[in-house]
């Protein structure tokens, strides 16, 4: 069974403090940072772009997962990649041209990854799922940072799990939104590979003790 990885959200951070934020996270068992780009217009809020993500990359000391809720993705790819993403994500519904788009990603060196809303069913990813790097499931509407997490979710992870266990890909399953140590070892359980955890990490007592109890989650241990 190979080991889950965690992804905590910047967009939680204290950004009067960003660097010492991303310091926090760099000394921690954390295995990549997750940055949120939104425009909003596929979203109903906007938080940063390329030169936040450049001056994340000069701290960071891990891989950064970047996602992008933007219309017309494909058209800042290239520049997301050079700014330092090591993933890049971008939404089913905001691709006519999914698989296009994809290989766009792959083109660059970077990683591919997919998300789908709440309200799409994962068999949209059934003709692309041999092409993808990273299935993102959003476990909350997109947009916000500390929302609850909507428990369809497992259902749906079960299910993409099934698909890509039938299919033998080494597709990653990522859930983004609400994650935390309240639910994290039911999402694990559900199949998922890769949390991203925000103000579950960024809003605790200790974040770095935090990370480290949400990385020690097998099946009904917590290892600390």
């Amino acid at each position: 069974m190979r080991q889950h990885l965690i992804a905590p959200s910047v967009l939680a951070a204290d950004f009067k403090q960003l660097a010492a934020q991303i310091e926090l996270i760099n000394n921690s068992e954390a295995d990549w940072f997750h940055v949120d780009v939104m425009d909003g217009v596929f979203v109903p809020n906007i938080s940063f772009g390329m030169f936040i993500i450049k001056a994340i990359k000069e701290v960071a000391k891990k891989p950064l997962d970047v996602h992008l809720m933007i219309v017309e993705p494909e058209k800042y790819i290239e520049q997301i990649r050079e700014a330092g993403a090591d993933v890049i994500t971008v939404h089913y519904e905001a691709c006519p041209h999914i698989h296009r788009t994809i290989q766009q990603i792959k083109a660059t060196g970077a990683k591919a990854g997919v998300a789908i809303n709440p309200g799409t069913p994962v068999s949209v990813l059934e003709d692309v799922l041999e092409d993808l790097d990273l299935a993102l499931i959003m476990s909350v509407n997109p947009g916000y940072g500390g929302q609850k997490f909507i428990y369809r979710t497992l259902e749906k992870t079960r299910q993409l799990k099934e698909r890509i266990t039938v299919r033998n890909t080494n597709t990653l399953i990522e859930i983004d939104g609400g994650v935390g140590l309240q639910n994290a070892e039911a999402v694990l359980k559900a199949g998922a590979d890769v949390l991203v955890a925000g103000s579950s990490v960024y809003k605790s007592e200790d974040p770095v003790k935090t990370v480290k109890l949400l990385k020690g989650i097998i099946k009904n241990t917590i290892i600390t």
